[in-house]
């Protein structure tokens, strides 16, 4: 049980002795420095239960728990909050217990608990992925590597899309345009190769468009009389009826993208566990909709058109079948859900990483399964996210004014060894030495700064200003990582026995700090937020950089201090690796 959790025990038992009035919870925050104390208890809220003076009911308490919890060696009271002062034994006892946990802040999967299933990337086949699917990607692998570390057990999965209209925009230009090249013979990335594909029918659309207006059309007219459109429209109706050589062409060029995705994905450094495809999902949900019809979930309307009505719930009327029978996304993304438990048994609810501009359909997504009694429906979780912006404004796949997911990357790594090279660090390394250290800065530095940031906030991505080895940021982080890892090889003594010091200011700080690891784990798992991991990952090492400062480590006199300061910086160190971890960054050993 963590100090915390003792003296909200301990408060909650006073009250009731005291008041004879039992409180729900207690509500702690950090003491203030001019005041005595390590943590402070906020007497205001629990006048709702108990009328009086803030400052005597806090007086009370405070009696109470020093006489009661050992740890606990004095308090004083200002205004309406409780300080209390614990004693430097369990601090010194704390350490000692978590100092050899390889594994400390992390918990092992219950056996008996369901499984969560996170789903993010979820890219169409018809471009590489972009600006918007880094964040996408970043925040979804490591929600599930949080709620990993947070006792859950996992499986990380993606729908492609890789079917509809879009996709035959990209095989039709292809066809029409491409004179049989592939990745082999332009030594494109296959995702990059049917992305130009992509923005060449809209380039060649576009003058059609132009010249139906010069011919008098309305430009309504004009878009849907286009002949390629026409013709997109007639490959996807074959691509529908298994036209042989219209499938094969799909196959061709989706498995040109997949290729070139993996190499994306593998740079980024994230997984996935198992993959859906639309093209074998967008039946799904049909037979559900007949179902949800015997049980009055849905209705009919007149043209024979299936939907559900949600007004009651505060929401609108929603189709999920179409009058001629087709099912819309609402359908197979219900289809889709329901496969997914029937596939992995174990699943019990499921986190969907998508931007927020779909907020409104997985509010009705969540509440038409609840409607068809899905038990696990209430195990739902939207990861919705702001768009991310740059300098230069906004993003549009089709005119090809994209930033492109690997050029970004490469950007980062380019940015990292400008930087590097200014600041002149990196005398005595070869350059295989350079190239990986720019790569873990670069990302690290990308990584960080959309991590950092609540999944809801819009963020303006600034390249450079991420790449700073000041201030809240990956590459400041990484630099004191690096510095301790510096520490511990020049520490050539023994220290790994514990030992017993009077503790130092700074140590006590730092230890505490330390203490929130476990919780800040669960804390970001029950919120959806690696932000919660990176702002403590930032506040922990704000916290050893003033230890640094301000105590001697390596220069210390009484050796069992010397140890002890090792032992902290290690456990400092260790910690700030297990929670990059979290957001897929790496830590270099050297900086």
């Amino acid at each position: 049980m963590s100090i915390q959790n003792s003296i909200e025990t301990k408060v909650k038992e006073a009250f009731l002795a005291l008041y004879e009035v039992e409180i729900p919870s207690v509500e702690f925050q950090a003491t203030r420095k001019e005041f005595e104390g390590d943590i402070t208890v906020v007497v205001f809220p629990m006048l709702r239960y108990k009328k009086g003076n803030p400052a005597q009911i806090g007086e009370e308490l405070g009696k109470y728990v020093v006489e009661n919890l050992e740890e606990i060696t004095n308090y004083n009271v200002v205004k309406g909050f409780l300080n209390l002062v614990i004693d430097d034994a369990f601090y010194s006892n704390f350490f000692n217990s978590i100092y050899k946990d390889v594994n400390y802040g992390f918990v092992s999967p219950n056996a008996d608990e369901k499984a969560v299933m996170v789903e993010y990337s979820s890219p169409n086949t018809n471009k590489p992925l972009h600006l918007g699917h880094v964040r996408n990607n970043l925040l979804g692998y490591s929600v599930a590597e949080i709620s990993k570390a947070a006792g859950k057990k996992v499986y990380k999965t993606q729908i492609i899309n890789d079917r509809g209209i879009h996709i035959c925009k990209s095989m039709l230009a292809w066809e029409k345009f491409g004179n049989g090249e592939t990745p082999e013979s332009t030594g494109l990335k296959g995702d990059k190769l049917v992305g130009n594909y992509y923005v060449k029918f809209d380039q060649e659309y576009k003058k059609q468009i132009a010249q139906l207006i010069s011919q008098g059309k309305t430009e309504e007219e004009a878009k849907k009389e286009a002949p390629l459109f026409v013709e997109a429209q007639q490959m996807l109706r074959d691509w529908e009826n298994g036209l042989p050589q219209v499938v094969d062409l799909w196959k061709k060029m989706n498995q040109w993208v997949y290729d070139g995705f993996d190499i994306t994905y593998k740079t980024m450094g994230v997984d996935f566990d198992t993959l859906y495809y639309e093209s074998d999902t967008y039946l799904l949900g049909k037979d559900v909709v007949a179902q949800g019809l015997e049980k009055g979930v849905f209705y009919r309307k007149e043209d024979g058109s299936v939907w559900c009505d949600l007004t009651d719930e505060g929401l609108d009327e929603k189709i999920v079948l179409r009058s001629d029978g087709t099912a819309v996304y609402m359908t197979q993304d219900i289809g889709t859900a329901i496969q997914r438990v029937k596939d992995y048994a174990d699943v019990g609810g499921m986190v969907y990483t998508v931007g927020n501009e779909q907020d409104y359909h997985f509010q009705v997504l969540f509440l038409i399964l609840k409607k068809l009694g899905f038990d696990w429906a209430k195990n739902l979780y939207h990861l919705s996210y702001g768009m991310v912006d740059l300098p230069s404004g906004k993003m549009k796949s089709r005119e090809g004014t994209v930033v492109d997911a690997d050029d970004l990357m490469v950007e980062m790594s380019d940015t990292a060894k400008t930087i590097s090279e200014e600041l002149g660090k990196l005398d005595g390394y070869s350059e295989e030495e350079k190239n990986k250290l720019y790569n873990t800065i670069g990302l690290g530095a990308l990584k960080y700064f959309i991590l950092k940031v609540d999944p809801k906030k819009r963020i303006l991505f600034d390249p450079k200003s991420s790449v700073d080895f000041q201030g809240n940021t990956g590459p400041f982080i990484q630099y004191t990582y690096a510095r301790i890892q510096s520490i511990i090889r020049k520490a050539d003594f023994d220290y790994t026995k514990p030992v017993t010091i009077d503790l130092h200011e700074k140590e006590k700080e730092l230890i505490k700090q330390l203490e929130l690891f476990p919780e800040t784990v669960q804390q970001a798992a029950a919120n959806y937020s690696p932000a919660i991991i990176a702002n403590y990952t930032y506040d922990l090492v704000k916290e050893f950089n003033s230890f640094y400062q301000n105590v001697s480590i390596l220069g210390e006199e009484n050796q069992n201090k010397k140890i002890f300061r090792v032992q902290i910086s290690k456990k400092v160190a260790d910690t700030i690796k297990s929670a990059f971890s979290l957001l897929g960054i790496d830590v270099p050993e050297r900086m």
